[in-house]
């Protein structure tokens, strides 16, 4: 049976399902303010306990339709940030990707490279037709990075999230499988 979320090797890169030995690593990222600046649908963490929650809701990709890649540096396994797939609709071939990285490593192509490989394995192993993506408005290295990916802005999606008593919209994207055929990144 083929797995809809295996590990991914890139150049650079490992993409692994995360486990429980994961928590300092996701309480660190999610606690960065850095990291944290766009993400309006949670609360920065403060405790392992966050972590560990967040760990067991990723827990199960197959079972689940839902997963969070651990982005590990190739060379030294190091951690440096997570992407997968939410909202997995099956019966019309669509998800929602998702990504973060940890701050000092904001530059390097690693997101980049991360979301190719994370791209490729949805169209190929979900057997995905449309990926999308939500940015909060203000988060231009995330569109620009979306752009580079091939995926088209298609409006805003207003008021998408409520956080810290403010609605707050977002830009919707997609990436179609034909659309990233085409270009093969």
């Amino acid at each position: 049976m083929k797995q809809a979320f295996p590990t991914i090797e890139t150049k650079r890169l490992t993409l692994v399902n995360t486990t429980a030995d994961d928590a300092r690593f996701i309480l660190a990222l999610y606690k960065d303010p850095l990291v944290c600046r766009y993400l309006y649908d949670e609360e920065p963490f403060t405790s392992i306990d966050q972590a560990k929650e967040w760990i067991d809701w990723h827990e199960y990709p197959e079972d689940y339709g839902r997963n969070r890649w651990i982005i590990r540096k190739k060379e030294t396994a190091t951690p440096i940030g997570t992407c997968g797939f939410e909202q997995w609709d099956v019966v019309n071939h669509v998800a929602e990707i998702g990504f973060d990285l940890w701050h000092g490593e904001w530059g390097k192509g690693y997101m980049k490279e991360a979301l190719n490989a994370a791209i490729n394995s949805g169209f190929r192993n979900m057997g995905l037709n449309r990926i999308q993506a939500f940015v909060a408005i203000g988060n231009e290295a995330s569109c620009r990075l979306l752009e580079r990916l091939r995926f088209e802005r298609e409006g805003i999606f207003r008021e998408k999230h409520f956080f810290q008593g403010n609605y707050y919209d977002h830009y919707i994207y997609s990436l179609l499988k034909k659309d990233w055929k085409k270009g093969g990144l």
